[in-house]
């Protein structure tokens, strides 16, 4: 290739879901030529790709989304309390046009490879059609949640049925009706979309190898008086969310679980079940994440939940998670326990009889061998840094991003990665991230990141990187603070612990959106102080 084939501009940016399309605007704003580069043929990311029956948000729409225009605030009409994916997807395209952004996306392009050039103090980025862009920044906004896997189990290209995973789910749908179906996986997609594969088909298989706390989600449609009274309140509202620990704005529990009778937390957590709400039962109590003995009585109470909705009690039982409640994220469901109840649905507990294969016909257990006419993958994805070093990236010297974070990820503050100069990442492992309300995470780090080159252009400078000291320092904070929590006592995808072979690390930072906010306001007031700029 020569160099007259070798587009320039000043940033890539990968991906068109939120954290891309946000981005994009800011350079825009800023007089910066970006080029965003996305594998799907339309903006929306997460909700671009997840297609699934039941698919839908666990964050209230009014929560769930922009920020940053207030006519985008004001205009947009949100018609449920937890949009499904058509709705998410329709405010993304919704912001697409209002932006006029897809002139700058290529789509159906994925990037494969991005290398840093020393001297000419740029990027070389690389796409799977072999075009080339140079380019001064090189922002990774691929999502926490898109880089999706199979099972690791043997004869996977050997049934002869229909085969679909939830992140790769078909455009125009399917249609299950009179099919005998099994599922793997109840994680969130499981969850959401077992209720409704129920209905359709002529029986349902569903294999579990880790139950999953869930709340019913208790969705309707909005009020009409909900969304005039959110509007008239959205400044205060985003601070609150800026300021809170999830992105979700709450009240500040002030009691031990330990320190009220148990008619009295039963009340409570009965409230916070009605509510319809994750973030009102994690946060009912001031320890539910730090001591195991305030956590058992959540989980406890769960359990009491599912036997009353479960008519089988052994069912129920293989129904009720034994790690602590809120290690993994919990799902917010509609009827899910419910579906449990149906005479066409069965659960298969792989802890008893685990997974052998898949074969011609369907799925073999340590048991027995079940038929199939579809099968469907509800297995999750490589979470945190799989869209990240799915790309080779290679930085100062040719080091690999990929090698480097062998053994664990390791950033500033989630930013950013000692020895790759001008990377940035997007909600990237060592930020909030997964913990919290992602669209507030990503606006804050894209405000973060547009700043920074800001500074950079305006200080004169052409480089900024993470220090290694800073970056050691950030990983042992964030390792520190999972410490005094519960989740590592959790095998999450928190933790990369659904993928065989993936460091068991704790990735997201568990202080809160409003610390990490203080804290990356505090460094840029500094100077970006823990990175190093330069000429």
């Amino acid at each position: 290739m020569s160099d007259s084939d070798i587009q320039t501009a000043d940033a890539v940016i990968v991906g068109a879901g939120f954290s891309g399309m946000y981005l994009l605007h800011r350079l825009r704003e800023m007089g910066l030529k970006a080029i965003v580069f996305e594998a799907g043929t339309d903006v929306g990311g997460t909700w671009y790709w997840n297609r699934y029956p039941g698919a839908r948000v666990d964050v209230e729409s009014l929560a769930y989304s922009y920020s940053f225009s207030s006519d985008l605030e004001q205009q947009f009409e949100w018609k449920e309390r937890y949009p499904t994916q058509p709705e998410i997807l329709r405010y993304a395209r919704h912001v697409a046009d209002r932006f006029d952004l897809r002139k700058d996306i290529v789509f159906r392009t994925r990037v494969t490879a991005a290398t840093w050039n020393d001297d000419a103090r740029d990027w070389l980025i690389r796409t799977e059609y072999g075009e080339a862009v140079t380019a001064r920044y090189f922002i990774m906004a691929t999502g926490c949640l898109s880089s999706s896997k199979m099972p690791e189990i043997p004869g996977l290209a050997a049934f002869k049925g229909a085969t679909y995973h939830t992140a790769h789910w078909p455009h125009e749908g399917v249609d299950f009706t009179g099919q005998r179906v099994g599922i793997i996986g109840t994680g969130s997609s499981g969850v959401q979309s077992i209720p409704v594969i129920a209905e359709q088909a002529l029986d349902l298989t569903v294999f579990q190898r880790t139950p999953s706390y869930s709340l019913p989600a208790r969705n309707r449609k909005l009020r009409p008086h909900e969304v005039t009274d959110m509007k008239a309140r959205y400044p205060e509202f985003r601070q609150e969310q800026r300021e809170s620990g999830a992105g979700v704005p709450v009240p500040i529990p002030t009691r031990s679980a330990l320190e009220v009778a148990d008619a009295e937390r039963d009340a409570v957590y009965e409230a916070a079940w009605e509510s319809g709400s994750l973030v009102n039962l994690l946060s009912s109590f001031t320890d539910l994440a730090v001591s195991q003995d305030a956590n058992d009585t959540a989980k406890r109470w769960i359990h009491r939940k599912i036997h009353e909705i479960v008519e089988d009690q052994a069912v129920a039982d293989d129904l009720c998670p034994e790690y602590p409640f809120g290690t993994k994220r919990p799902c917010l469901d509609t009827n899910y326990f419910e579906t449990y109840n149906r005479a066409n649905v069965h659960l298969v507990n792989l802890q008893r009889t685990p997974l052998v294969e898949v074969t011609e016909k369907g799925i073999r257990t340590s048991e027995r061998e079940y038929e199939f006419d579809a099968i469907v993958y509800a297995t999750g994805f490589d979470a945190m840094t799989g869209s990240l070093t799915n790309v080779d990236i290679r930085g100062r010297d040719g080091l690999s991003l990929r090698e480097t974070w062998r053994a664990g990820p390791r950033t500033y503050l989630g930013i950013g990665s000692a020895g790759f100069p001008n990377l940035f990442m997007i909600t990237g492992p060592g930020s909030p991230s997964v913990l919290s309300n992602m669209v507030v995470s990503i606006e804050q780090h894209v405000d973060f990141v547009a700043d920074a080159i800001g500074h950079l252009r305006e200080q004169g400078l052409t480089t900024i990187e993470p220090t290694a000291e800073a970056q050691d320092a950030w990983v042992d904070h964030v390792n520190e603070i999972a410490s005094h929590t519960l989740y590592p006592k959790a095998n999450s995808w928190y933790m990369g612990a659904n993928v065989p072979g993936k460091p068991r690390v704790f990735m997201p930072y568990a202080g809160g959106v409003g610390e990490y906010r203080k804290k990356c306001d505090e460094v840029a007031a500094k100077g970006y102080e823990g990175f190093a700029l330069a000429v």
